[in-house]
């Protein structure tokens, strides 16, 4: 796996124009690098004396950017246009061209400030930035806007345009480099969870298979006595609530799983993972998957249920978006009659941050009852605690040959719900439309959740820069329902 949390680099470029005030630049480059050291987020810009005023003016000036930017691609990971002055648009969008580095594209243009509109104080970044705007729409470079047409460098809102904007880069770049395993064979009974791997491989996302077997044999040959085994079970008895009940053979052999699979894991460089769940598992090893994919959920490594492929890259979409644990949620149960409210479970997956608090680890409650209790250790039960959420999907379209998403946001409420496993009351503005939507496109029933809202984040990292469909479900409906993918 490679590390989440790397340091996000964006390349920089302050652009000006000759008719305009220079000193401008000198000024949004130093904002500009102060916003980036805030933030934590590592940058790449040319030394201030490469270029007139450290600003890309010219076409020698793109052509130094770009020549710097291209020695630095693997580290780079989006692009930050700065306009302090009307900028130049043919400049702007030649580095970016010339660069040839496939990366989201930021683009800030500075406030004028009213009383400082003279020939020596205007900035008309308003409207050189319509200018560049128009350039990159001749190129066909997507780009990303900032909440308002123009702000301040410095400013809190630039701020967290930028954080946004870091957020896309680590989602984008995730993705498109991804690999997620499929440890088993698909659940048989559950032919929604169907995917295609070429549909995948063609966004850049990787699937690597192994049989379910050889994790359990990797699995058997493990004890109480291995070294690794020993330091998961400290991990497994900090990580919630066993009953008393379980005997303690059930829980070494689910951290020797938890071990095989993480080797495994570690050995294929893979981001995600879905796994044969049920009930091959519990037949001829005795516990559950539950647990282990809990865990590594909590460590940012998500894991699917049932061989969902494209629902552990959508909660791997989740979790480069927000930076915390998503879980994967069956869309499940009315709530009596409230229309936009309804029940997201699983039978026991979901990482211990995610539900909100200390966990019960015990045995799977639906298909204990089929396999016996005794083969069942493993499940994470909890109800999910009140907060913000986004949702997510991906599917891949073997029908049309493409992958289709849908985003939106809500709300976990504290509304009780006596179900067994792990529980999620969740709010939806017009559920009842969003349903309709995933059913006339065959979508799964399978959804990724986050806690907090990053919907906008998502959308624009699968939507403009991998160029997936993307329906986004807000609050207030458009001016017209939303088509389906499929006619």
């Amino acid at each position: 796996m490679r590390p989440m949390n790397k340091t996000i680099t964006l390349g920089l470029i302050v652009s000006s124009r000759a008719f305009f005030n220079a000193a401008y630049a000198p000024q949004a480059r130093a904002d500009l690098i102060a916003q980036c050291e805030k933030l934590g987020i590592g940058y790449r810009i040319l030394p201030a004396d490469a270029t007139p005023n450290g600003a890309v003016e010219t076409r020698d000036d793109a052509r130094k950017y770009a020549r710097f930017f291209r020695e630095n691609r693997d580290e780079i990971d989006g692009l930050v246009v700065s306009l302090p002055n009307f900028g130049d648009e043919i400049a702007v969008v030649e580095t970016i061209a010339m660069a040839e580095l496939g990366v989201p594209v930021l683009l800030q243009a500075c406030n004028d400030t009213v009383d400082k509109v003279d020939l020596k104080g205007r900035r008309d970044a308003f409207c050189g930035k319509i200018s560049v705007t128009s350039n990159l729409y001749q190129y066909g470079i997507a780009f990303t806007d900032t909440t308002s047409h123009t702000s301040d460098l410095d400013g809190a809102e630039f701020a967290a345009d930028l954080d946004r904007f870091v957020r896309v880069c680590r989602t984008v770049r995730g993705l498109k480099r991804a690999r997620i395993g499929a440890i088993g064979a698909r659940t048989a009974p559950f032919q929604t969870m169907r995917f295609s791997e070429k549909l995948l491989q063609a966004s850049g996302i990787s699937v690597v298979t192994v049989d379910l077997s050889e994790i359990i044999a990797s699995a058997a040959k493990l004890g109480d006595q291995d070294a690794e085994v020993k330091s998961r079970l400290e991990e497994i008895f900090a990580y919630g609530r066993i009953p008393s009940y379980i005997a303690r053979e059930n829980i070494v052999r689910q951290a020797s799983f938890g071990v095989a699979v993480d080797r495994w894991m570690a050995e294929n460089e893979c981001d995600a993972s879905s796994i044969q769940c049920w009930t091959s598992m519990q037949d001829n090893f005795g516990c559950a998957t539950c647990l282990s994919m809990s865990m590594m959920g909590e460590k940012l490594q998500p894991s699917a249920c049932e061989v969902d492929v494209a629902g552990a890259i959508s909660m791997y979409a989740l979790a480069l978006a927000a930076g915390t644990p998503p879980a994967l949620l069956d869309w499940n149960n009315n709530y009596g009659d409230v229309r936009d409210k309804c029940v997201c479970t699983h039978c026991g997956n979901f990482p211990k941050s995610f539900i909100g608090e200390e966990p019960e680890i015990s045995n799977l409650g639906v298909i204990g009852t089929v396999v016996g209790p005794e083969k069942c250790f493993g499940a994470v039960k909890g109800k999910v605690q009140p907060g913000p959420l986004t949702y997510f999907r991906l599917s891949t379209d073997d029908r049309r040959g493409a992958l289709k998403t849908y985003v939106g946001e809500g709300d976990f409420t504290d509304d009780p719900f006596g179900m067994d496993g792990g529980i999620a009351v969740t709010q939806v503005p017009r559920l009842r439309e969003l349903l309709t939507f995933i059913s006339r496109n065959g979508f799964e029933h399978h959804v990724a959740m986050v806690r907090g809202h990053h919907a906008a984040v998502v959308e624009e990292a699968v939507g403009r820069y991998l160029g997936w469909q993307c329906y986004h479900h807000e609050e207030v409906a458009s001016f017209a329902p939303p088509a389906p993918f499929l006619r």
